[in-house]
């Protein structure tokens, strides 16, 4: 059997975890085997569809590399093709035109609660024969499901799941303005692109029995099922899209790396052991839907925040880092054109930072053009004693031929030795000075990525500040 999974989005929102586990699981259930994945949007809900949610999608697949095999099925675009399926099911008698109005459909509901029923169609037009009154009035088309017997299907995370026909209703499966809905769209579909494998979320399972039943009214081989757990917030609420604004794309604007992401998500609710770290081949070759646990996983920021600092540190591809470096300095509108060298910079806070957004914002002191002379009002000392420190900075630094952070480094020790300063006193008034910060990297670090000339400029600006303080 060939291997062939899909991924269905509607875009009525933005894409959340839960969305994009799913498309993960989907995509690496068919790569592990060599099959095809496909991306459909199921966008026949057109009061709720919007462009800005189709977009949406699309951006987090690419930036994701979750590629597609197939072209893009849009739904809205293949009415035709479920027409024709419709009026196939009409000819077969295992649908039927419903014509009982809304009013009518209203009263069966309220008397049914008020009975303690379940709600749901009683059958009234089931049986009817067409003649010329019914045909002069609007109608839907329901499936004609089955009355007696049960739904059975085994599903691969789950076992096996059972449903009693009784407990079904009649479905609508084309309204009233001809729109087919849903739970046919998806049979249709998964049907005509031959899917092979259903995994999506357990908020399914319950339209699950039925579309099974229309497969099999149509003679059709049925899919195999797989119902993944939902995804926890923090107060272990349902992540979707109706308590949920968090768009996906929000993780690439705060400089997180997709493989992170990735890594992340893949961690949620399936294992291989207790190996943590997952390239995106071993995320290909270990995938399997047996290993995938029944229940529910909470999303957690720090998880997600460890691996995109572990991603960013062992990264292999530096192009790419510097490539997106400069997306988010750009963003940031900061003007790096004469800053130290962005891969200098890279190497020294990487450690430091869990994301690259985050290490633009902590470095971005290093490319302002003019010393703010405000920081030296933060530093708790007195004047004079700054203003000896930045003198006698002024001329070690000067003295400085080889410039790197270990001449630096050994210039700042001798002269607080050799004046007797506070090595520490030293530091920090430099530190605060020259970023505006208490906590950076090593100073000396700090000094030579700013540069001799630059440095030794801003050292003047501040002594003379300081001395106009005294008139």
């Amino acid at each position: 059997m060939k291997i062939k999974t899909r991924f269905a989005p509607s875009p009525t929102g933005n894409l959340h975890f839960g969305n994009v586990r799913t498309a993960l699981f989907s995509w690496l259930f068919a790569k592990k085997n060599k099959g095809k994945f496909i991306l459909r949007i199921e966008d026949t809900d057109v009061l709720r569809n919007n462009l800005k949610s189709v977009k949406n999608i699309l951006e987090v697949m690419n930036w994701l590399g979750l590629n597609w095999d197939e072209k893009i099925y849009f739904q809205s675009k293949r009415f035709n093709f479920y027409k024709k399926i419709i009026n196939l099911m009409l000819e077969k008698k295992i649908a039927y035109k419903c014509y009982c109005s809304e009013d009518i459909l209203k009263n069966k509901r309220f008397y049914q609660i008020l009975k303690k029923k379940k709600p749901k169609y009683d059958g009234t037009c089931r049986n009817l024969e067409n003649n010329i009154f019914f045909n002069k009035k609007s109608f839907v088309i329901r499936f004609k499901n089955p009355k007696s017997g049960y739904v059975e299907f085994h599903d691969k995370i789950r076992g096996i799941i059972k449903f009693n026909n009784s407990e079904l209703d009649d479905f609508i499966i084309q309204r009233r303005d001809g729109s087919p809905t849903y739970n046919f769209c998806v049979v249709a579909d998964d049907l005509d692109m031959k899917i092979t494998h259903v995994i999506r979320g357990e908020d399914h399972i319950s339209n699950t029995p039925k579309q099974i039943n229309i497969f099999c009214s149509l003679n059709a081989n049925v899919p195999i099922y797989a119902h993944l757990p939902i995804i926890l917030d923090k107060n272990k609420n349902k992540i979707s899209k109706k308590n949920s604004n968090i768009n996906i794309m929000k993780y690439f604007r705060e400089g997180f790396l997709p493989e992170a992401i990735l890594n992340y998500l893949v961690r949620l609710g399936w294992s291989h052991g207790n190996k943590e770290i997952f390239s995106i081949s071993e995320m290909k070759n270990f995938f399997s839907l047996n290993k995938i646990s029944k229940s529910s996983s909470i999303f957690n920021i720090k998880r997600l925040l460890y691996l995109n600092k572990y991603y960013i540190n062992n990264i292999i591809d530096i192009k790419k880092i510097i490539l997106l470096l400069k997306y988010y300095f750009k963003k940031e509108n900061i003007n790096i054109k004469n800053g130290p060298n962005i891969e200098k910079v890279f190497n020294i806070f990487k450690y430091r930072c869990s994301s690259l957004r985050e290490i633009v914002i902590s470095s971005n002191y290093l490319y302002d053009k003019f010393l703010n002379l405000k920081n030296i009002l933060l530093i708790n000392f007195s004047n004079k004693y700054i203003l000896i420190i930045f003198k006698v900075s002024y001329y070690n630094f000067k003295d400085i031929d080889l410039w790197n952070s270990s001449k630096i480094w050994k210039k700042i020790v001798f002269m607080s030795d050799k004046n007797n300063f506070d090595l520490k006193n030293v530091i920090d008034i430099l530190r605060v000075t020259f970023t505006g910060k208490f906590n950076t990297p090593s100073i000396s670090k700090i000094i030579y990525l700013i540069g001799k000339k630059r440095i030794l400029y801003n050292l003047k600006k501040c002594i003379l500040f300081l001395k106009s303080s005294f008139i």
